[in-house]
């Protein structure tokens, strides 16, 4: 069951007891897959995920401590004496993972194990860490978790901000796409109440703008309500709700498609890198501030000076700045006044935020990938850093990086799926795709019901299987040694691999085919033919001429005209038989003539060969036939994925890309002579939305597995969905479902 709608929420569904797969039934079944499995299942092809983004309060009750997902546990890693274990959190949008990984690096150097990082609602932070649950997160956003603050911890002063990590960095605001606010002088989010500018963003025909905003439960939610309601504007804008992710990526691709966009969003955050106000967007204003209850000590705050993309400086966004800080247990904070005074000193300039975020819209979105940014921020700056300890503890002696975090196996199955046709499909809110029917499939197989939830990296994926929020991550997971590091894998659901995507020609137009005609014919063997042509015609002439000069007037006697008039006589009767204006009259200048025009037929038969085969050849195969072809082309893959590494091993420089439909545009416009990609990927485009002007060519090359992604504390999960799958393939669903996927590429 899907969960993306306007105002609805999850179901959780109890799991069936679970059986032991037969060795000798797994066998049989695996050769059945052997058979089956032709082509493919997921790369990635990833932006990076901006989920919950800061913003969000939840607003439903917190977790009972038996309820929380466990948190991570050191290994090897023992408590150094006099030192606690540190249990850290961080929250669910993993554009602030990298800060908790940071956090990580900084107790450790100052000597302390630590636990985690846990990911957690904030309200769940909040309260767990008021009960001294949990000790520390580095992702508190204030004024707008001051809410949080004051139900969990402000009443008894057992929770307290501690530092400022990012001072007044952390804005919010309304953004509409450059072009229709120059062409309807759109500038203030009051303009909405017009119904005729409102209607230019209305995608669902109710006559109203669709405002893409924030999950149910946010707090931001709760104040572009309050927005709505306080500008007079519920008539005509909709709050659009549902799965953040998804829907900032799809606003994001309208707007490259030219099309109108309206949306909410925060910084630091990897949208407003993509789409920068000032250039592609417009900073809306509010009509005057005003902001709920709640928060209504920043309603002095909400004017900021400098923004790009706003009409008006200083601009009025109706919602104030925010600082990130560390919040942490004021009694673990007591106990270890080191880490307080860690924590007092430690900053990390929002413009770093920012591009680490960068990279990992550009593929680097792997917890690994994660963890290494955070472990090259603190190389970069070892000098602040070992400020930083010294004065919060000069004897502090550092500790090792401990493993990678273990979490306590989820209850439900529910997919974290990535959107990548033709697996994961997401329109109209709703999912469908090779996989989301797969998955559904096998949670019937398990007397479970599927639910399907987006997110944008593979580092929120497999976090969100290891902390129970997912039981399985599809969508562009493949089965490799460092994944298997963190989670484990069911069987195979499909092997795929590599495969080229070049243009078809039914789409040239005039200049193109030239341009294919003269490369053709450097191509083909016909400067051979004509320097053939070139010496034969010369050596007629000059015969024709010594034979026919003294009796024959058409040939005068003189050298020099008698030759222009042989070489006349010697290109034309090779090309057309002769006009009968210039004619041999000797016996001896006849039987060259009939010999003469012989030898013009088989030179102009392998002239017109070779033209023939050489145009053939290109257009059926534009230089590219399979990977071999491929060095000495221009190449487009994505980055960080299996095309790039091949690319690279087989001296190709690719043209990097950070997303398929990026690569799709440089072939259409000839940029690149071909995209290797995924190949289940590139032939559904080419089938389904290609439109005939590409192709695949070759096999499928450099092979992958791909599987479903389990935690690795849940074998029982894992077996029952190996055994789910084995069933599938016995009765024949797998082979029709496969078939009905992949069967037409």
């Amino acid at each position: 069951m899907e969960t993306i709608s306007r105002n609805g929420s999850a179901s959780l569904l109890s799991a069936s007891p679970t059986r032991t797969v037969s060795m000798q039934r797994a066998a049989a079944a695996l050769g059945i897959l052997a058979a089956t499995l032709i082509p493919p299942l997921i790369l990635q092809g990833d932006r990076a995920s901006a989920q919950d983004a800061g913003e969000p309060v939840e607003e439903q009750a917190p977790q009972p401590a038996a309820e929380e997902p466990a948190a991570e546990q050191p290994v090897d890693q023992p408590a150094a004496e006099g030192k606690t274990v540190v249990r850290l959190a961080r929250a669910t949008w993993d554009t602030g993972w990298f800060q908790a990984e940071v956090y990580r690096l900084l107790i450790q150097m100052l000597g302390y194990p630590v636990e985690g990082p846990v990911t957690m609602e904030n309200a769940e932070f909040y309260a767990a860490a008021g009960a001294g649950e949990v000790d520390l997160w580095a992702n508190g956003w204030f004024p707008l978790h001051d809410p949080l603050l004051e139900e969990f911890g402000g009443a008894e002063g057992s929770l307290e901000p501690v530092g400022i990590q990012v001072d007044d960095g952390a804005l919010q605001g309304y953004f509409v796409d450059a072009a229709t606010a120059e062409a309807h002088g759109l500038a203030n989010l009051g303009d909405l109440a017009d119904p005729a500018i409102a209607a230019r963003f209305d995608r669902d025909d109710d006559r109203r703008a669709d405002l893409v905003g924030c999950n149910p439960g946010w707090s931001c939610a709760a104040t572009i309500d309050h927005h709505l309601e306080a500008y007079g504007l519920s008539a005509t804008v909709e709050h659009v709700q549902g799965d953040y992710s998804p829907l900032i990526a799809e606003t994001v691709a309208r707007h490259r498609a030219g099309q109108p966009v309206l949306f909410y969003t925060w910084t630091p955050n990897w949208t407003v890198g993509e789409l920068a106000p000032g250039r592609d967007l417009v900073w809306l204003e509010t009509p005057f501030p005003s902001l709920p209850l709640d928060q209504a000590s920043g309603l002095g705050r909400t004017s900021i000076a400098g923004l790009p993309g706003c009409a008006r400086d200083p601009c009025q966004t109706g919602w104030p700045p925010n600082d990130i800080r560390a919040v942490a247990n004021s009694d673990f904070l007591e106990a270890n006044p080191s880490i307080r005074r860690l924590l007092e000193q430690a900053v990390i300039p929002a413009e770093d935020i920012s591009a680490q975020n960068a990279r990992m819209v550009d593929g680097e979105q792997d917890l690994a990938d994660i963890r290494r940014h955070a472990e090259e921020w603190v190389a970069a700056n070892r000098t602040r850093i070992e400020g930083w300890i010294r004065r919060a503890d000069p004897d502090a002696a550092p500790l090792n990086d401990p493993a990678r975090e273990a979490a306590r196996p989820g209850g439900v199955l529910r997919a974290a799926a990535r959107a990548l046709s033709p697996y994961v499909i997401y329109t109209d809110r709703s999912y469908s795709g090779f996989e989301v029917e797969l998955v559904r499939l096998l949670a019937a197989r398990m007397g479970m019901e599927a639910e399907v939830y987006a997110v944008d990296t593979v580092a929120k994926q497999i976090d969100d299987v290891t902390r129970g929020v997912a039981g399985v991550a599809l969508g562009g997971v493949a089965i490799t040694g460092l994944r298997e590091e963190i989670v484990d894998f069911s069987l195979p659901v499909l092997d795929t691999g590599l495969t080229i995507l070049v243009p078809t020609r039914s789409g040239w137009g005039l200049g193109e085919r030239i341009l294919v005609f003269l490369r053709a014919l450097g191509a083909s063997d016909l400067p051979w033919l004509l320097a053939l042509f070139g010496a034969a015609v010369l050596v007629a002439a000059h015969l024709m001429w010594w034979l026919e000069r003294r009796h024959n007037p058409d040939f005068a006697a003189s050298y020099l005209e008698g030759i222009w008039d042989s070489l006349y006589w010697s290109v034309v009767t090779m090309s057309t038989v002769g006009y009968g204006d210039k004619v041999a009259r000797g016996k001896t200048g006849r039987v060259v003539a009939l010999f003469w025009i012989a030898l013009g037929g088989l030179v102009f038969a392998s002239f017109t060969a070779s033209i023939a085969s050489s145009l053939t050849v290109s257009e059926l195969r534009s230089g590219i036939a399979g990977p071999a072809d491929l060095p000495g082309h221009r190449v487009a893959t994505v980055a960080g994925g299996a095309g790039e590494s091949y690319l690279a091993a087989v001296g190709v420089g690719p043209v990097l890309v950070e997303e398929i439909g990026d690569a799709y545009g440089l072939l259409a416009r000839g940029e690149v002579d071909a995209v290797v990609f995924d190949a289940p990927v590139l032939r559904f485009h080419a089938a389904r939305e290609g439109g005939g002007e590409v192709t695949t060519v070759g096999p499928t090359f450099e092979k992958v597995q791909y599987g479903l992604a389990v935690d690795q504390n849940d074998p029982e999960l894992r077996e029952r969905l190996n055994l789910a799958l084995l069933d599938l393939i016995e009765s024949g669903l797998y082979g029709q479902l496969h078939d009905r996927w992949f069967g037409a590429y």
